[in-house]
């Protein structure tokens, strides 16, 4: 009787990791360099790769799944840089060490959202056992959990949340005109009001130059010294001075101040002009 055929065992739930352990096991020292390892994994399977060490870019940075030479020189403080694989995000990731415990902290460099996570070393790792896989981690589905919770999935909801909040939107390029901060808004003179009576045959177009003077109609009995053809005096800048200015001094149609009096007022109407009723009665 043939033997039934074998079923085949799904795929680890941490499949990848015990191979990237056995590729720094030589360097891990201590518990932080496992935890470390551990996350370095978590964040590889999410679809990241690791570029390097340290806060800058570096010449000799690289692609890659494995962890950087130079991982753990400092016990104390790690440093490690990641690149999405869609080249979408980049992760600077922060892990201090704290008598027995670690704080991790992830800069995500477009958004800037920042995500912190603080493990109990003695919780996830057998500080004795380091250097055999199967028994250097402890609770490893709660770690990987926290790390996803706490990490992961922060990064990738905000991602997703700002890209459908904010879509791309299209506008047409400005124009110089639009764009220039030191341009001056053209001048707009303030037009003369017209009166409301235009028709000459209107019930009020007698007496409308008398009864708005200053409008735009001609004539009546009150006359604009403004408007009367008199020649106005002309301003000399040179006005209190000893001497003239020289030619130039003032532009023409320059707002300027005269050093003293102007000297010739400009014309006006007679004081006598529309006299009360029996101002040269000397009886009155």
């Amino acid at each position: 009787m043939a033997a039934p055929p074998a079923t085949q065992k799904p795929p680890s739930p941490m499949a990848g990791l015990e191979v990237l352990f056995a590729s720094v096991a030589p360097a891990i020292t201590c518990a932080q360099d496992a935890i470390i390892c551990f996350l370095h994994w978590e964040v590889v399977t999410h679809g990241y790769y690791g570029l390097g060490v340290g806060d800058q870019p570096h010449p000799n940075d690289k692609k890659s799944e494995l962890l950087p030479a130079g991982w753990n020189n400092d016990k104390d403080l790690y440093i490690l840089r990641y690149e999405s694989k869609d080249e979408s995000k980049r992760l600077l990731v922060k892990a201090i060490t704290v008598e027995n415990s670690m704080i991790i902290n992830v800069l995500e460099c477009g958004s800037q959202l920042v995500t912190d996570l603080t493990l109990n070393l003695e919780d996830y790792v057998d500080a004795e056992n380091l250097h055999d896989y199967h028994r250097t981690y402890k609770n490893s589905e709660e770690l990987r959990s926290r790390i996803v919770s706490g990490i992961i999935t922060p990064i990738h909801e905000h991602r997703d949340k700002t890209s459908v909040s904010s879509p791309h939107r299209e506008f047409p390029p400005a124009t110089a005109r639009e764009v220039d901060p030191l341009r001056i808004p053209p001048h707009h003179p303030h037009t003369i009001r017209q009166p409301p009576w235009r028709d000459p045959l209107g019930p009020f177009a007698v007496g409308g130059e008398d009864l708005d003077p200053f409008g735009c109609r001609t004539g009546g009995m009150i006359v604009d010294p403004l408007r009367s053809g008199f020649p106005r005096a002309i301003i000399d800048p040179s006005s209190g001075l000893p001497n003239r200015l020289p030619p130039g001094a003032v532009p023409p149609g320059a707002r300027f101040d005269p050093f003293g009096p102007i000297g010739t007022s400009p014309s006006g109407p007679n004081p006598d002009h529309l006299p009360p009723p029996g101002y040269d009665d000397m009886y009155l």
